[in-house]
């Protein structure tokens, strides 16, 4: 069984750490219940950081349960390279059971890594 714990090391912790990724967008992956934001890092590993609003799900219960699958779905990928990564809700979210949301995030980890290769971001620590 593998590491299941979501590390200070693997998060966006400070809000300087959110703006570098709105100010230095490199690969954006937009789905009608989700936008994902992509910026390099230097770390040599993925961070994540999330973003969702009461104004999409209005319940703290409901904005737990999204958080909490998107956390997990970031834990069992590898293959994201040196990223700093800002999911956003969108409308309609809470509709969605577990696991529709499972499917719609391993797509969109699988296309944030195509794109991130593609145009060569994340690879290593190139700034």
């Amino acid at each position: 069984m593998g590491d299941h714990s979501f590390p200070k090391s693997s998060r966006l912790l400070r809000p300087a750490d959110y703006s570098g990724v709105f100010n230095n967008v490199r690969v954006r992956v937009p789905h009608r219940h989700f936008l994902i934001l992509a910026a390099p890092n230097t770390l040599g590993q993925p961070r994540l950081g999330l973003i969702f609003s009461k104004r999409n799900l209005k319940h703290a219960v409901q904005r737990n349960r999204v958080k909490r699958l998107v956390r997990e779905s970031f834990r069992h990928r590898n293959d994201l390279g040196s990223l700093d990564i800002v999911v956003l809700g969108r409308q309609n979210l809470a509709t969605q059971d577990n696991q529709a949301l499972h499917r719609a995030l391993d797509s969109l980890w699988q296309k944030l890594a195509g794109k991130s290769r593609e145009s060569d971001i994340g690879s290593g620590p190139s700034g």
